[in-house]
């Protein structure tokens, strides 16, 4: 026989209940500097493994790339601004607005867009062993910068970069990619033979790379405007599309789509020789 009490908007039965299913373990409590307590999430891991949590590759791979193109790694990148001093100087950037337009075209169409597409073909060549190939393209991308202050910019970072990689991160066969490359290595180039070299994935190095070209630059108009740190936070979160539309380019294109229709920032460089007052060195 079952007894039933009745109580005010609720059912109660006297049977015996079934056994409970196994609850998730809840968030472990803490108490703060008050006494008050909070919830500290917390998740275990599963029979498959913890999703969140990175393999011993994958956070190699995140923390090199984060040491690499950090704005603190001394390949000397604070020293030069790609023209933009002379841009600035000429009144073509005057403020956030006009600054984000001018690194915008520099990224999809000239030579970020140009830097990304030398990385990726470096990258896939280094990984496949192709010393021919790797060669070429070294050769090619110290050859198609547009200005004598340009080729100092990128061949300095890139020597500074490979002698660092060299001398704190070496590895099996990293020196015979540089040998490979048989003559100058430009800063591009130099990002995606040591990123292959450490098994660092392709589109990884890609956009950290494009990421880091772009904060360099808007550090360089910063400080040339100048502009605060939020304008300039304003300015990299607008770029953030145009990056990753760079980087998708970058991914699939040929040698044969290289090609740059920035010229006016072409000749920013070019006229960047020989201004009278500069802070940079190009």
């Amino acid at each position: 026989m079952i007894t039933t009490t009745a109580i005010p908007m609720l059912m109660t039965a006297n049977k015996t209940p079934a056994t409970p299913r196994r609850r998730a373990a809840k968030p472990a409590a803490a108490t703060n500097k008050s006494g008050k307590r909070v919830e500290t999430s917390f998740s275990e891991p599963s029979a498959a493994g913890d999703q969140n949590v990175l393999s011993e590759s994958e956070a190699a791979a995140l923390y090199r790339l984060m040491t690499w193109l950090s704005p603190s790694f001394p390949v000397g990148a604070f020293s030069y601004s790609s023209g933009i001093e002379w841009a600035v100087e000429a009144g073509d950037i005057v403020d956030a607005a006009s600054l984000r337009d001018w690194l915008g075209a520099m990224l999809a169409e000239g030579s970020g867009f140009c830097d990304g597409v030398f990385l990726v073909h470096a990258h896939r060549a280094a990984s496949s062993r192709g010393v021919i190939a790797l060669g070429n393209i070294a050769e090619l991308a110290a050859a198609f910068v547009p200005s004598r202050e340009r080729q100092l910019e990128t061949s300095a970072q890139g020597r500074a970069f490979i002698d660092i990689a060299r001398a704190a991160w070496n590895c099996d066969g990293l020196d015979r990619l540089i040998s490979d490359c048989n003559g100058t290595i430009v800063y591009p180039v130099a990002v995606g033979l040591v990123s292959a070299a450490h098994a660092i994935p392709l589109a990884r190095t890609l956009h950290g790379f494009l990421h880091a070209l772009a904060s360099n630059w808007i550090s360089a108009g910063a400080r040339l405007v100048p502009l605060g740190q939020t304008d300039s936070q304003r300015v990299l979160a607008l770029l953030e599309p145009v990056v990753a539309a760079t980087a998708r380019r970058a991914l699939t294109a040929t040698l044969d789509d290289l090609g740059s229709a920035t010229f006016r920032a072409d000749l920013a460089s070019m006229r960047h020789e020989t201004q009278y007052t500069r802070l940079f060195r190009s």
